[in-house]
């Protein structure tokens, strides 16, 4: 076997390995409905399908990335893949909500494994020269992996059942892990050492669980709570203590030079608001699209997917350029493209075709390759060769933590801004009843207490079809019940005019409907307008993650932070 083809084998064994982690981050959540119906349970309870995997995921990874370094990569790798395959089998065979979610949260400490130590195990298996090309693959397959999540899982259960969405990482893991064992070269940081830093290792362990799992219940306590107080000033004392521990110790897992390092610093900050920003965009975007404008969850999801195409293509390209070129200018205008991206979706309208959508989230695609696939490549390049795997877990903790951030924010505005639209659409309803000129007194009365009654749940950006639907049975109920206990005379005044009456209400329904529609479209609107907001910060990080280029072809800065870092 020639060497080309033993550099194909081995960069598909880590990618295996690594495109299964990613993939599980986002193909459960289509199965989420079917998983409730199998198991029962709560929403709340539901959700610990994802949240669990979430926060093993960010807390473990960043330790993750120093056992690599210090007793090897491929070897920690390898025990990642194992015990990912093997958490995907059992979450399959699962009988109870309970063994999924523990297994799901194994499955979040295998990623934590995988994620971090597929970039030096990748830049140990190719060249230099080759580094730009590899890592902008890399970036395709990371947006590939999470862009197609929601299709694959949407296919996948409706065509099988939802336990095969675990059961495809198992020929997937068994082949990454032989292929790894035939054609990955064992790597380490030799100047790491072999002591383990318990200390460094359980505090950046407990202040990543604590600060994650603070945003994960944000909303359930209220960002005013003393609980989210309380967990995010445990998990701020835990860094501190991480970051006094770092400075007194002989051998610390992350060695505070690397901070000194503008570009690496650059990385992580870009990365933190593009993993928020990717966050937003699926999150967002999957409820516009089945709440708002109708669509199955696996249409939905298909039509999500197409934000893969351009991911792929632009990761591809913008990778090896960026190698030659720099990065700054790839990730600064990727990122403009993200934030363009977000703020063009406000525009989309209930009726909106699907080109429209497809069109938009191509072109967020675009951005994102622009941004990852350089802004990760330029970060690993100005760190010191052998420090490339802590690195990786600081900039990968950096992006989980963004996410899991951002959707804990856009959930909160998206709740706000839908509930103060849902309360004006209300009101106007309200007039439109008691200013009608056709319906009678107490028909009006019914209509009224039943809209009153809706009041809350039209504030919770459900479905406006479905609301009206459900406001039609309330007030036809209603009005049965209310004409039993009329006088005898208005019995027949009622009788008289019945059709005219029902007529009435639904036209109002109808009004009502498209109100409520409109109300969670302006919602969603202002929503995507405050993400892409929040995404301006990225275009400035990723202006910083690489330097200028004329400076580039001395890489003195980096043999300064190598030899203060030995």
């Amino acid at each position: 076997m020639n060497g080309r083809a033993k550099g194909v084998l081995a960069f598909m064994a880590i990618l295996l390995g690594y495109f299964i982690a990613l993939l599980d981050t986002t193909i459960v959540n289509i199965a989420l409905p079917e998983m409730t119906r199998h198991f029962g349970g709560t929403v709340s309870e539901i959700s610990w399908i994802m949240n669990g995997y979430n926060l093993a995921f960010a807390a473990l990874i960043l330790t993750a990335s120093r056992l690599a370094d210090q007793f090897g990569r491929k070897k920690v790798f390898i025990v990642g893949v194992v015990l990912f395959t093997l958490s995907s089998l059992l979450a399959g065979l699962s009988t109870s909500l309970g063994m999924l979610i523990l297994f799901r949260t194994i499955q979040g400490l295998a990623g934590a494994i995988i994620v971090p130590v597929s970039i030096p195990l990748t830049t140990t298996t190719f060249p230099k020269e080759k580094h730009g090309m590899i890592i902008g693959l890399w970036g395709a397959i990371a947006g590939l992996a999470a862009a197609s999540g929601p299709s694959l899982g949407g296919i996948i259960t409706e065509k099988l059942n939802w336990q095969w969405i675990f059961y495809v990482n198992v020929p997937l893991g068994v082949l990454s892990i032989v292929l790894t064992l035939l054609f990955i070269k064992e790597s380490r940081d030799e100047s790491a050492g072999k002591r383990v830093d318990y200390a460094g290792m359980l505090s950046i362990t407990a202040g990543m669980l604590l600060i994650t799992y603070a945003f994960i219940k944000a909303n359930d306590y209220g960002w005013n709570s003393g609980e989210f107080y309380a967990l995010i000033g445990a998990g701020l004392l835990c860094i501190a203590l991480f970051f006094f521990v770092q400075r007194r110790g002989k051998e610390p897992m992350l060695p505070l030079a690397l901070l000194k390092i503008k570009e690496f610093n650059g990385t992580s900050l870009t990365l933190f608001i593009v993993g928020a920003a990717l966050s937003n965009l699926a999150f967002l975007t999957s409820f516009f699209l089945t709440r708002v404008m109708g669509m199955t969850e696996l249409k939905a999801g298909l039509v999500l997917s197409t934000m893969a195409a351009g991911s792929i293509v632009s990761s591809a390209v913008s990778g090896g350029l960026s190698n030659k070129y720099g990065s700054r200018w790839f990730g600064a205008i990727g990122a403009v493209i993200i934030c363009g991206s977000l703020y063009s979706m406000s525009t989309l309208e209930a009726d909106s075709s699907l080109v429209d959508v497809i069109l938009r989230l191509f072109i967020a695609g675009i951005g994102v390759g622009l941004t990852m696939a350089p802004v990760m490549s330029a970060g690993i390049r100005h760190v010191p060769e052998e420090k490339v795997g802590i690195a990786s877990g600081v900039i990968n903790m950096a992006k989980s933590i963004g996410s899991v951030l951002g959707v804990a924010i856009i959930v909160t505005l998206l709740q706000q801004n839908i509930g103060g639209e849902m309360q004006t659409a209300q009101t106007r309803i309200l007039e439109q009843v008691k200013g009608d000129t056709v319906l009678m007194p107490f028909v009006k009365e019914v209509l009224v207490g039943v809209v009153n009654e809706q009041g809350g749940q039209m504030k919770t950006g459900s479905d406006s079809e479905v609301q009206a639907e459900a406001l039609t049975t309330k007030i036809m109920k209603g009005l049965e019940a209310a004409a039993a206990k009329l006088e005898p005379e208005q019995q027949k005044a009622f009788a008289a005019t019945r059709e005219g009456q029902i007529d009435e209400v639904k036209m109002l329904l109808t009004k009502a409907g498209s109100e409520l529609k409109e109300a969670s479209v302006k919602g969603f609107g202002q929503t995507f307008i405050y993400a892409s907001f929040m995404s301006l910060p990225g275009i400035i990080f990723a202006w910083m993650s690489d330097k200028r280029r004329a400076r580039k072809s001395s890489n003195k800065s980096a043999d300064y932070e190598s030899t203060e870092i030995a």
